[in-house]
Order: C-alpha cells, then structure tokens, then sequence
C-alpha cells in the first residue's frame, strides 16, 4: 500500500477517534461510545493488515529469496513477534 493511502487511512481513524472523544466528553451513551471504539480498532486492524501485507509481499520476499540466512532468520522472526504481540492484545 502507498505510503499515503496509508497515512489517508490513518488520518481518517484520527477523525473517527476525535469524534468518540467528543462523545465521551458530551457524556455519550455507553454503549454507542463502545460502538464507535470498536469501529475504530477495526480500521486501525485493517491498516495494520494492509501495511503487513505490503511488508510479507516486499522486505519478506527479498529476504526469502535472498542468499543471506541470517536475514531469512531475521525477517521471519519479525514476523513471529508481531504475531505473538497481536494475540497478547
């Protein structure tokens, strides 16, 4: 994913969380604050998918493909602890 697609999705994750901000402070109903809380993790779950993707389809590939096996071992590794820091969360 481009770098910009990226930060436009962010950007707008900021504008969501803006807004349950406000909910929060406007004193919201429970319930619709955690809604849109949930609709929030969503999308940063989503970008955070996608940059992944773009990360297993570029910098894991070349290391895969390449002659080093350090740097197999190295990206691979990467991998297992963003997989072990998501299922911590």
């Amino acid at each position: 994913m481009p770098p910009e697609n990226t930060i436009l999705r962010l950007k707008n994750v900021e504008g969501h969380l803006k807004g349950v901000i406000r909910m929060v402070e406007e004193d919201a109903y429970c319930i619709d604050v955690i809604r849109q809380i949930q609709a929030v993790e969503a999308a940063l779950n989503r970008v955070s998918a996608q940059i992944l993707e773009n990360h297993l389809n570029s910098c894991v590939i070349t290391a895969v493909k390449g002659d080093n096996p350090s740097e197999r071992e190295r990206v691979l590794k990467e991998i297992t602890e963003v997989f072990d820091m998501a299922n911590k969360v």
